[in-house]
């Protein structure tokens, strides 16, 4: 049978792929990170990129409100690579980060400026091999509190010192803390998407676009992808065979309606 997944973890969805000549065989698909990224984060890029002759930068960003629901599975993915290297493309190479560092203000349209950091996502490796971009392909994501995101870049030195082996014994009393939290900050949460390199003509380019999410609706953007494919899957419009990463399966078009039903506000600009 066909299989589907929301996976985010970088290893599992990169690595999807080793199933392929097994899904061919049995004639079904196979597809994980149907997801905000990388499957939503490359549609996107297909569509304010159209016609591009090259890449040189790309970013892609999340950062929830803080009211938005969380679960221990998520606060253990992101203590699961906390101070950890972190394989990420910049400056025209590879480089080992560490996990929640390169900490930064970023300016997130509809919603402000918020902390940003690196984190170790799917994407990291998928922007680069799609797009090739010669500069630089980066994920961030942050917390809206302060506290909570500058609190975990501190609690990252213990780790990148080596004198902790990760911060997952530490995800219960964590996910406790954020939790008391839950009535700071706001239900306002946002995705942005930055490119740049040459467009059709050769000449320098960027295209930007963003995403935001109030009322707590944030939570559903993640799911919005396997939505869609559900529906290709019913309406027998799939004609993949094989396994691999959700990337370059759908269309834009794809998101719009369940933006639109859902009260999403998105805007982007070539």
């Amino acid at each position: 049978m066909h299989y589907l997944d929301l996976a985010d973890g970088r290893q599992f969805v990169r690595d999807i792929a080793s199933f392929d000549t097994r899904a061919r065989q049995a004639g079904i698909a196979v597809i994980a990170g149907a997801s905000s990224i990388p499957a939503l984060s490359h549609a996107v890029i297909d569509t304010i990129t159209e016609g591009w002759r090259a890449f040189h930068d790309i970013t892609v960003g999340i950062f929830p409100g803080n009211r938005a629901p969380r679960g221990l599975a998520v606060v253990q993915a992101i203590l699961s690579y906390v101070g950890k290297p972190v394989a990420v493309f910049r400056q025209g190479r590879w480089q080992n980060i560490p996990g929640w560092g390169l900490v930064h203000r970023a300016h997130v349209p509809f919603v402000g400026k918020r902390w940003a950091s690196v984190c170790d996502t799917p994407d990291q490796d998928l922007l680069v091999a799609r797009y090739q971009p010669s500069q630089s392909a980066e994920f961030f994501a942050g917390l809206e509190l302060p506290i909570l995101h500058l609190g975990l870049w501190l609690l990252s030195w213990p780790v990148r010192w080596g004198w902790l082996a990760t911060l997952l014994p530490f995800a219960r009393p964590m996910l406790r803390i954020a939790k008391w939290l839950l009535p700071l900050g706001s239900d306002k949460g946002g995705m942005t998407i930055a490119v740049a390199g040459l467009d059709s003509s050769g000449q320098p380019a960027r295209a930007m676009w963003a995403l935001k999410a109030d009322a707590n609706r944030g939570p559903y953007v993640p799911v919005l992808a396997a939505v869609a494919m559900a529906r290709k899957f019913r309406d027998g419009t799939l004609t993949f065979c094989g396994a691999s990463a959700c990337v370059g399966m759908l269309d834009y078009r794809d998101f719009q309606a369940d933006f639109g039903r859902l009260a999403i506000t998105v805007t982007g600009e070539g």
